[in-house]
């Protein structure tokens, strides 16, 4: 029976791979393809089917084709060129998604700014992105005004939404449009090839990273999650995730377009009224990431939890420990989780719900899939080159980072960002064979011999919490500008129950240091979720022998005032401020009494 249902496995495998295969032949690069054309053409053959649903309201095809064409015609009065920048700013909602498809009909590209920045990096994302323009949602006026004094150039900005001093009014300059489609004239001559978005990520190091993402990129990422999970044009899949993020913004909105479904758009994720808006919308699949998985297994259970037409849940980070309690309490039939990286090349699917695994490549399908592991030297802290000077590929069970091959082929592009040298960082050459060039996913993964994939560990200091890249960097450097902190280390710690670890700071402070303060002041600083859960205070740091600050130990020692003498603090979920941490407030965390 075991051996039948491999078999089934690797057909199932082939079948799906053979179809995207073929996809991929007929969207090379420099065809003339771009989303702004599959927009068109889904409104060309069901105007009427319903592509948003939004807070009750419901966008077809037709209808978003026209909000884009005035986004379109409104870019262009203001001289938006093909390959211009503009800047958007927005939580969920369907403006959000007419705003980059209006700018991809004229062929400039859109900076999809994180919601989540506040101050230094804010600005420097928007500096990043050069544009002239700025697209605001009036909910994130105040967050862009905290930011506008350190922006080195300030665009114009148009406020969707009451409208604030020193801002344009975008609604009235949209209803002054036509809706009438734009040609394609409009973006004559442009390539799948060219760019539609940047996409940002804080990558490893340092501030966020304006990650380049092209049109064949989301044509191919469209139809690689269409295959994967059998996407329909009767479908609606609910996305609760942000429109910034790969995840929500290119896997769940490109999965739809490609197929004419529906998009059922939540403004943000509520864990209390997920399933109310699963049924409502009547939503046959949903895309999560592992937090939401977990959120939602911790609310009480609702009547309405296991009402719903659910197929599938699309997603990534779906742990192993409740993967198969979710779908059971939930009475969700299939997972598809995948694994991938907004500025990467590795993409893996696990089509057959094999639970804890990110993705497959059956051993007999490796050359067409080339995505390798290689031994990774923890204490030199990169490959491991053998004798001769090349890496080492990992065999099954045996650890070691994701790495994808970069060719011309639209799976294996890597588009780098918009700094040379970022781009330079993450390419690592002569890998395998001389003159070859793999981009570095900073992932450790594992792979068993049926070719199933299993994620281990991040490379590096950057780490994950509530879903989001945190650098370690980043947080440091907000920490050393409070008054009151010499040098600060910053490092994530496991917390039992939650997905990713949790922040910890180790700070060198002096008297002067506000604590009762200091929450809300990284608060203004920093996202929420990058703002350290735990505190450790030091006299001093303790630094290796080349004055590198020490970080094992400290992650080995975690949070637990048993384990460590020094003063400990943890960020109160109830007051908003750090509070002593003690033997009693560390018992209620390890438990799940107190939910960070």
């Amino acid at each position: 029976m075991g051996l039948i249902a491999d078999l089934w496995e690797d057909v199932q495998f082939v079948r799906r791979a053979l179809s995207l295969l073929g996809t991929i032949k007929r969207l090379p690069p420099t065809i003339e393809m771009t989303a702004a054309d599959v927009l068109e053409e889904q409104a060309r053959r069901t105007p009427h089917a319903p592509a948003i649903l939004y807070e009750g309201d419901t966008v077809s095809y037709g209808a978003f084709d026209a909000a884009a064409s005035r986004y379109a015609r409104w870019a262009q009065g203001l001289g938006v060129k093909r390959g211009d920048i503009v800047g958007l700013l927005m939580e969920n909602e369907p403006d959000y998604l007419f705003a980059w498809a209006g700018l991809a009909k004229i062929g400039a590209a859109t900076a999809l700014i994180n919601t989540n920045q506040r101050g230094p990096a804010l600005a420097h994302s928007l500096d990043l992105a050069g544009a002239r323009h700025l697209v605001l949602g009036s909910s994130l006026a105040e967050a862009f005004e905290g930011a506008a004094g350190e922006l080195k150039e300030r665009p114009t900005v148009w406020t969707l939404g009451p409208v604030h001093q020193g801002t344009e009014d975008l609604a009235a300059a949209l209803a002054a449009e036509s809706a009438e489609p734009v040609g394609r004239e409009a973006r004559a001559g442009m390539q799948a090839r060219e760019l539609l978005f940047y996409i940002y990520t804080s990558g490893t190091t340092g501030l966020p990273k304006a990650a380049r993402f092209t049109h064949v990129r989301f044509l191919h990422a469209g139809n690689a999650f269409a295959i994967a999970t059998d996407m329909r044009r009767a479908d609606r899949l609910y996305n609760p995730l942000p429109l910034y993020h790969s995840a929500g913004g290119v896997a769940a909105v490109a999965n739809v377009m490609v197929r004419g479904a529906g998009l059922a758009l939540a403004r943000k994720f509520s864990a209390h009224g997920f399933w109310d808006d699963v049924v409502r919308h009547r939503a046959t699949m949903f895309q999560y990431i592992g937090e939401l998985c977990r959120y939602l297994m911790n609310t009480p259970v609702a009547e309405n939890e296991r009402d719903h037409r659910l197929r599938l849940a699309v997603g990534n980070g779906l742990r192993p420990d409740i993967w198969e309690a979710f779908t059971a309490r939930f009475a969700i039939p299939r997972v598809v989780e995948f694994y991938g990286s907004t500025e990467g090349n590795v993409t893996l699917f696990n089509t057959e719900g094999k639970p804890g695994a990110i993705g497959r490549v059956p051993p007999f399908l490796k050359k067409s899939f080339p995505v390798r592991l290689a031994r990774y030297d923890y204490d030199a802290q990169d490959l491991e080159r053998g004798p001769d000077g090349f890496c080492i590929e990992a065999a099954p069970g045996e650890v070691g980072e994701a790495l994808g091959v970069i060719s011309s082929d639209p799976r294996n592009l890597f588009e780098g960002y918009t700094r040379k040298e970022d781009t330079r960082k993450k390419i690592a050459e002569n890998v395998f064979v001389a003159g070859d060039r793999y981009f570095r996913t900073g992932d450790l993964l594992r792979q068993d011999e049926r070719g199933y994939f299993y994620f281990v560990d991040r490379v590096g200091d950057t780490f994950r919490w509530k879903g989001e890249n945190v650098s370690t960097a980043e947080v440091a450097r907000m920490l050393g500008l409070v008054p009151g902190i010499r040098e600060a280390n910053v490092y994530g710690v496991a917390v039992p129950g939650t997905d990713g670890r949790a922040g910890m700071a180790a700070i060198a402070a002096g008297e002067e240091l506000d604590i009762a303060g200091l929450a809300e002041r990284l608060r203004e600083r920093l996202p929420r979720y990058a703002v350290p859960i735990f505190l450790r205070l030091q006299p001093q740091m303790e630094v290796t022998g080349t004055f590198k600050h020490r970080k094992v130990e400290l992650v080995k020692e975690g949070f637990d005032p048993a384990a460590i003498s020094e003063r400990l603090y943890f960020l109160d979920p109830g007051t908003g401020g750090y509070v002593p941490l003690d033997a009693e407030r560390h018992r209620l965390i390890v438990n799940g009494a107190i939910r960070l």
